[in-house]
């Protein structure tokens, strides 16, 4: 494949960074906009790339959750020497993390030839925007929003780890709203789902990227695209992910329901007249 270009990159640092922790899919809106540059959505480099650039998205939610993330990794390597520590949910949260995590690493490496391949389709993209929606809006009714953050368990964080799985096999699904919407099931508040996603999408999507970078570098991706998407993809997650918490603690997720369903609707009437290639 021709290489990506840096304006390309820096187009889809921006897609990747507004849409990575929005429950709207970074993966659907990046494989749509790849469609529209003419880029093959299921080429190796071009799936190493866009999973590089998540690195940038991810650095954003390091930095915005330093002192939290400070927090939570000291408690835990004090609980690691001293019993009395590991009754802190701090402690305790760290390793459901942990725990929460592998299961989307397995499946991870399990299914990858599905996912790079026919599930990188952009009528699975398409479908999957439609069917996560209607996840989202029942998640959002029906959830009673009456537990913080203190309130999660190793169940909830189990469960909403679990989640992740929908977005890695149907890309369009969103990380971020499987996750949100099963926390919302388990009676989260929308700031703690919210909170509990990014937690939740540091380790699986860093480890997603890092584990991409060989393709990314090796596969026809000059360094430089890789290097301007990923920091364009930082500085705009980083403004989206403030944006985001302000938002959900006054709204309801409707508003990305409603966007999903014009989207999905709008590229697979893309898809059926040709005028992008799926």
């Amino acid at each position: 494949m021709s290489a990506i270009s840096v304006m390309q990159a820096a187009v889809l640092g921006v897609v990747e960074g507004v849409t990575e922790f929005l429950p709207i899919s970074s993966t659907g809106h990046l494989k749509i906009t790849e469609g529209l540059m003419g880029i093959p959505v299921d080429d190796k480099a071009v799936v190493g790339f866009t999973a590089v650039i998540q690195v940038g998205a991810i650095a954003a939610v390091l930095v915005y959750f330093f002192k939290d993330i400070v927090r939570i990794v000291s408690a835990w390597g004090r609980g690691l020497v001293d019993r009395e520590e590991r009754y802190h949910h701090d402690y305790k949260f760290a390793w459901w993390v942990i725990y929460a995590t592998a299961p989307i690493v397995v499946v991870g490496l399990a299914a990858k030839p599905l996912i790079d391949g026919p599930l990188a389709s952009l009528w699975v993209v398409a479908g999957s925007l439609i069917a996560g929606s209607g996840l989202m809006w029942v998640a959002d009714h029906v959830g009673r929003h009456k537990r913080g953050e203190d309130d999660t368990d190793l169940r909830d964080t189990m469960i909403v780890g679990a989640a992740q799985i929908l977005a890695l096999l149907f890309p369009g699904f969103s990380r971020s709203g499987a996750t949100m919407s099963t926390a919302l099931i388990l009676d989260l508040d929308r700031v703690a789902a919210t909170r509990l996603s990014f937690f939740l999408g540091i380790p699986a999507l860093t480890g997603a990227g890092l584990y991409e970078l060989k393709d990314a570098l090796g596969s026809g991706v000059d360094p430089l695209p890789v290097v301007v998407g990923t920091a364009v993809s930082f500085g705009v997650a980083y403004a989206s992910i403030a944006w985001l918490l302000k938002y959900v603690a006054k709204h309801s997720f409707n508003a990305f329901v409603v966007y999903r369903i014009v989207i999905g609707l709008l590229l697979m009437g893309l898809l059926a007249t040709g005028a992008v290639n799926a």
